[in-house]
């Protein structure tokens, strides 16, 4: 039957999480350095940070990644990792640039967020690499199967710093 009732939207769901740890890398197996604050140039990614850098070679550097210019990573999952594995992962090890806490990252696939100043679009969730065991020394591979990071596309650059927020548009 065919409602006459106007179609109601649902508003997109309030959140603040916090920027925790900062962390960028020259290349695939390098360390991750800490940083306190990173530069995002919209379109092509962050200052410093492998995949900006075009000569990258290595795992995926030979693919075109759209979205993939900013990787977000939960403290929570550090927190689960330790709680419900035993597995002690700092945040330079799970390999993401952004760690937040606060927000649940799997809920923000397909919208748009600040940043601290800048503006993201989360564009898909990312899937751990094998290699990461291999980088770690840790069997962490499986135990992140569904708890990964989220990758984003910048549409607008700037600043993030440590501290800053993670808040809806």
């Amino acid at each position: 039957m065919l409602s006459l009732q106007p179609a109601i939207e649902t508003p997109a769901p309030a959140f603040v999480g916090v920027v925790r740890h900062l962390h960028i890398t020259a290349r695939a197996f390098l360390p991750m350095r800490a940083m306190e604050e990173i530069h995002l140039v919209a379109g092509k990614g962050i200052e410093g940070d492998r995949y900006m850098i075009g000569r990258e070679e290595g795992f995926y550097s030979d693919r075109p990644e759209e979205g993939r210019q900013v990787t977000l990573f939960e403290m929570e999952t550090l927190d689960a990792l330790l709680r419900d594995h035993k597995i002690e992962l700092k945040p330079e090890d799970h390999r993401r640039n952004v760690t937040v806490e606060g927000v649940p990252l799997n809920h923000l696939v397909g919208r748009r967020f600040w940043l601290g100043e800048t503006l993201l679009e989360a564009t898909r969730l990312s899937v751990p690499c094998r290699h990461i065991e291999e980088i770690t020394g840790k069997a962490i591979f499986d135990p992140l199967i569904n708890r990964s990071g989220l990758n984003c596309r910048i549409l607008e650059g700037g600043t993030v710093r440590i501290g800053d927020l993670l808040r809806n548009v």
